[in-house]
């Protein structure tokens, strides 16, 4: 497993370097000129080849990847070239923001849709089946601006139940600490602002949660329709063991194998993918973090921030890989 591990990790230097390579000539076919948009319309041609100089934008290419990569190996994500500040200090809280959110959206994922998925295989064929996979179809297809709006417009707007956008109450914010608020909140024993959290977290994150519950939920019937046919189950029910551990104990954990990737895979989307959800509930996440600066042509901020999410996406995957042998002790990795 050591060696193996190993050997994963590595395997990542070149798909990081891939991707790095992508992005930096992706985000500078880009039409516009960053010096262009940061002085305005009106600058004069000097002072625009004066700022072009200064950020280094009139080297060639290779040579802005090089000294890119450079900094890179060192730590060094660069400077915003909108707000100058350091992206390694700037990022953090934006990261945070989008991680507490895409947790708290796959943890709803997860519980709902693998019980779901049980409940419709325990009971195959029933109007519970039925209903249950005809609204994860609904879930699957289901625009998640439309869903956003309608949570806004519903919940916050008629019943009043949640408010529609931020992270916390402006008339009592948070002390962050780990930029985490769920766990901030905890640790200073303020469990009035964690309520408040919760109630901010909630609408975003049912939309956010709704297309990867639908899956999880499907795929989740379809393993455990596989295993309970299988002659251990049959076993198991032959021995006079109750149903409830029958499903829970013996069928989910052989079941569980394919749920776990499409949950890897799921949670790797929504570090990357919850732009539309961050702007509707106007939530400071990475995704909106990474939009404002493709406006404003930051080519530090975009080419840090998709790395930064890469790097998560493919460590979610290695976890993934290493978690199929503690679940399935017949996984073995040579």
């Amino acid at each position: 497993m050591f060696a193996y591990t190993i050997r994963r990790i590595l395997m990542l230097v070149p798909v990081l370097i891939g991707m790095s390579l992508i992005v930096f000539f992706l985000i500078r076919a880009i039409p516009g000129d960053p010096a262009q948009i940061i002085l305005g319309q009106q600058a004069s041609k000097e002072a625009i080849a004066q700022l072009r100089d200064s950020l280094g934008l009139d080297e060639p290419w290779y040579v802005q990847y090089v000294i890119y990569m450079k900094d890179l190996l060192t730590g060094d994500l660069g400077n915003s070239i909108r707000t100058h500040a350091p992206i390694s200090e700037e990022i953090w809280p934006y990261f945070a923001a989008t991680l507490e959110l895409s947790l708290f959206a796959m943890f709803i994922a997860v519980v709902v849709g693998v019980n779901a998925g049980i409940i419709s295989a325990w009971f195959q064929n029933s109007w519970f089946d039925y209903v249950a996979m005809l609204l994860a179809l609904i879930g699957v297809s289901m625009p998640i601006f439309w869903l956003g709006l309608m949570e806004q417009w519903a919940f916050a707007v008629e019943f009043r139940w949640f408010p529609t956008s931020g992270r916390e109450s402006i008339l009592n914010p948070v002390d962050s600490i780990t930029n985490l608020y769920i766990i901030d909140t905890i640790i200073q024993g303020r469990f009035d602002q964690l309520q408040t959290v919760l109630r901010h977290l909630t609408l975003p994150g049912l939309a956010l949660a709704t297309i990867p519950m639908a899956i999880i939920a499907r795929m989740t019937r379809s393993s455990m329709l596989e295993v309970m046919r299988s002659d251990y189950i049959r076993t198991a029910r032959a021995k006079g063991l109750r149903m409830f551990w029958v499903v829970y104990k013996h069928s989910l954990k052989n079941a569980f194998i394919p749920v776990l990737t499409v949950i890897g895979l799921q949670m790797g989307l929504l570090l990357g993918g919850a732009i539309l959800t961050e702007t509707i509930f106007s939530w400071p996440g990475i995704g909106r973090y990474i939009y404002d600066a493709i406006g404003f042509r930051d080519y530090p901020v975009i080419q840090s921030g998709i790395l930064v999410i890469a790097l998560v996406f493919v460590t979610i995957n290695l976890l993934v890989d290493l978690l199929y042998a503690a679940i399935d002790p017949r996984i073995k990795y040579q």
